[in-house]
């Protein structure tokens, strides 16, 4: 029998019409994605999204949050074996101030034991599919466009 991963994201937009994007080192893995990680037992999906927050960008608290998008359909889990993937998506804004540093370029980080992350900003109407690595990630860039790209 397999199982449920469940992913919660962050889609952070600013004044400038640019999306928060999170670019990071794991499991030996160069990824660009949106801040955000795995529901825990126990814990709702909003809940996820601010811990989330609060452990990756240094503290940062989220509100205004909205539900996006959560995906609906079938996608196998990448790091996880007999596995379907679900994700949750939630458009939010950074209450302020901000915690954390914003890069100007990719992966601005040290690998450190196994690990790194930086954050930047992407023009909704110039972030290209291939420039984010998981599928689902790619159909809600899709989505967004869509609806911000002015």
């Amino acid at each position: 029998m397999g199982q449920f991963v469940i992913r919660v994201y962050g889609l952070v937009i600013n004044q400038q019409n640019e999306l928060l994007i999170s670019d990071e080192y794991v499991l030996e893995t160069h990824m660009t994605k949106f801040p955000g990680g795995g529901l825990e037992f126990g814990e709702g999906p909003v809940d996820c999204l601010k811990r989330e927050f609060e452990e990756e960008c240094k503290g940062q608290e989220i509100e205004n949050i909205r539900h996006f998008y959560t995906c609906d359909f079938y996608q196998k889990a990448l790091f996880y074996e007999n596995a379907q993937l679900i994700s949750i998506y939630y458009l939010a804004d950074l209450k302020k101030p901000l915690q954390f540093k914003i890069s100007e370029k990719a992966f601005d980080f040290e690998i450190e034991n196994g690990l790194g992350q930086s954050f930047r900003w992407l023009k909704i109407k110039e972030i290209k599919e291939d420039a984010i690595t998981f599928p689902i990630d790619k159909f809600v860039v899709r989505k967004l466009k869509e609806t911000f790209d002015e």
